[in-house]
C-alpha cells in the first residue's frame, strides 16, 4: 500500500461510455417513474427544461476540468477557486448526493430484476439491493481497466434494448399520444413541473463522472471536455425518445403507480406494447444499465473520497492506493458500506428527491467555481456558468420541503466535521 498517483489508461471512447455508464439507468428507468407522479404528463417537458439546466452545468464541468484536471471534480475546483469550506461543501454534497443515486440504482436493479416474476415486496428488493452493491464494490476493488471493459459491454446493450423499446413502443404510442397527453401543458402548474424538472435533472448528472476521471485520462484537457459533450448529446436525444413513447403508450398516472409497486416502470410499459415481449429485453437491459450506474457511481465516489482524504477532510487512512491494482481499495470498500446503509431505506422516491436537492448544491458550486475561471482558462461565455448557477438554486428548494430541509442539516453537520478536522490537522 501506499499514497502514489492514478496511471491514466482512459482515452475519450472509454470516458464517453463512463459517462454514459452513469447517466442512462436509473434516470430513465426507475426516476421518470417519479417525476410522472408530481407533473403527469409534462413530465416530457422537465426532460427537456432539465436537459437545458444539465447542458449549462455540462459546460461549466467541462472548462473546470479542462483547466485543473484531477481527481476530485467540484471538490478540487472549489478548494482551487473559492474556498476551502464551498470546497469540502461541493466534495461533501456530491458523497451524499450520488450515494443517495446509487441507492436509488441497486433499488431499481432489484425491482426489474424481481419484477417478471411478480414480486413487489419491499424487503425482497431491499435485499436484492444490497446483494448488489456488495459484489460490484468487489468487482471495482480489482482496479480500474477490469471495470471500464465490464462498462463498456453494459453501455452497448443497454442503447441497444432503449432503442429496440422506442421502436416497438411507436404504435402504441401514436394510438395514444392524443390521451394520453391531453392537458400536459395546462394541467400542470409551475410548481410540480419545477418539481419536476429538479427531479430529472439528477437523470443527466453522470456526466459529471467523467469530469472526477481527470487523473485516470489521456490527454486530459482535450479528452474530458469533448467526452462531456458528446455523451450529453447523445442522453438528452434518448431520453425524449424514451419518455415520450412511455408517457403517449399507457400514460403518466400507471407509470408513476409501477414505480410506487415495483420500481419498474418501463417493464410495466413494455408488458402493454404491439411486441409484449420486449419486456423481457428492458428488464434485462434495465438490469445492466443499474449495474453501470452503480459500478461507475462506485467508481466517482471513491475518487471524490480519495482526494478528501488526501487533503486531510476524510480520515487519511482512505488515501491509500493498492498499485497492484491501480485501485484506492479502501475508499471503494468504505463507499460500498455508505451505499449499501442508503439501500436499506427502500424507497426509491426519498433516495432520490435527497439526491436531487444535493446534487443541485453541489452544481451550484460547480457553476460558481467556473465563473472565477480566469480568462485564458475560460472555453464560453461567463453567462453560461451563470444561468447554469441560477437555474441550480432555483430548482433545488422546489423538491419536498422535508427533502432539502434535511439537505440543509448535512450541508451544517459537513460543515461542522470540516471545523474540527481542519482544527485537528493544525494542532
Amino acid at each position: 500500500m501506499s499514497s502514489g498517483r492514478l496511471a491514466r489508461v482512459v482515452g475519450i471512447p472509454g470516458a464517453v461510455l463512463m459517462g454514459l455508464g452513469s447517466i442512462i439507468g436509473t434516470g430513465i428507468f426507475v426516476s421518470v417513474g417519479v417525476a410522472a407522479g408530481v407533473a403527469g404528463p409534462a413530465v416530457v417537458l422537465a426532460v427537456v427544461l432539465a436537459a437545458i439546466v444539465a447542458t449549462f452545468n455540462g459546460l461549466s464541468s467541462a472548462q473546470l476540468a479542462a483547466s485543473h484536471p484531477v481527481s476530485g471534480g467540484t471538490y478540487e475546483y472549489g478548494y482551487r477557486y473559492l474556498n476551502p469550506a464551498l470546497g469540502f461543501t461541493a466534495g461533501w454534497m456530491f458523497l451524499c448526493a450520488k450515494s443517495a443515486s446509487a441507492a436509488t440504482a441497486a433499488l431499481g436493479f432489484a425491482g426489474y430484476t424481481l419484477a417478471p416474476f411478480d414480486v413487489t415486496d419491499r424487503w425482497a428488493r431491499v435485499g436484492a439491493g444490497v446483494a448488489i452493491v456488495a459484489a460490484l464494490t468487489a468487482v471495482l476493488a480489482g482496479g480500474m481497466q477490469r471495470s471500464s471493459r465490464t462498462n463498456a459491454i453494459i453501455v452497448s446493450f443497454t442503447l441497444l434494448a432503449l432503442a429496440a423499446f422506442v421502436l416497438a413502443g411507436l404504435p402504441t404510442a401514436l394510438d395514444g399520444a392524443a390521451t394520453n397527453f391531453d392537458g400536459a401543458l395546462t394541467g400542470t402548474g409551475a410548481r410540480d413541473l419545477l418539481h419536476a424538472t429538479a427531479l430529472m435533472f439528477v437523470a443527466y448528472t453522470g456526466y459529471g463522472r467523467i469530469a472526477t476521471l481527470g487523473e485516470e485520462v489521456k490527454e486530459p484537457a482535450t479528452t474530458i471536455p469533448r467526452a462531456i459533450v458528446l455523451a450529453l448529446l447523445g442522453t438528452m436525444t434518448l431520453y425524449v425518445a424514451v419518455v415520450g413513447v412511455a408517457v403517449a403508450a399507457v400514460g403518466a398516472g400507471p407509470l408513476a403507480a409501477a414505480t410506487r409497486e415495483a420500481a419498474a416502470p418501463l417493464e410495466m410499459v413494455a408488458g402493454q406494447l404491439a411486441v409484449p415481449e420486449v419486456r423481457y429485453l428492458v428488464a434485462a437491459a434495465a438490469i445492466t444499465a443499474m449495474i453501470g450506474v452503480l459500478l461507475n457511481l462506485l467508481l466517482g465516489l471513491s475518487r471524490v473520497l480519495l482526494a478528501m482524504a488526501r487533503r486531510g477532510d476524510m480520515p487519511r487512512a482512505l488515501a491509500q492506493i493498492d498499485e497492484s491494482r491501480a485501485s484506492p481499495r479502501r475508499a471503494v470498500l468504505v463507499t460500498g458500506l455508505g451505499i449499501a446503509g442508503l439501500t436499506l431505506l427502500g424507497s426509491v422516491k426519498t433516495t432520490w428527491s435527497f439526491s436531487a436537492f444535493t446534487v443541485l448544491v453541489y452544481y451550484a458550486l460547480t457553476n460558481l467555481a467556473a465563473l472565477r475561471l480566469p480568462p485564458e482558462h475560460r472555453r464560453y461565455p461567463r453567462w453560461v456558468s451563470a444561468l447554469g448557477l441560477a437555474s441550480c438554486l432555483g430548482l433545488a428548494f422546489w423538491v419536498e420541503v422535508r427533502i432539502w430541509l434535511a439537505g440543509l442539516a448535512l450541508v451544517a453537520l459537513g460543515l461542522v466535521w470540516h471545523l474540527v478536522a481542519r482544527r485537528r490537522s493544525d494542532g
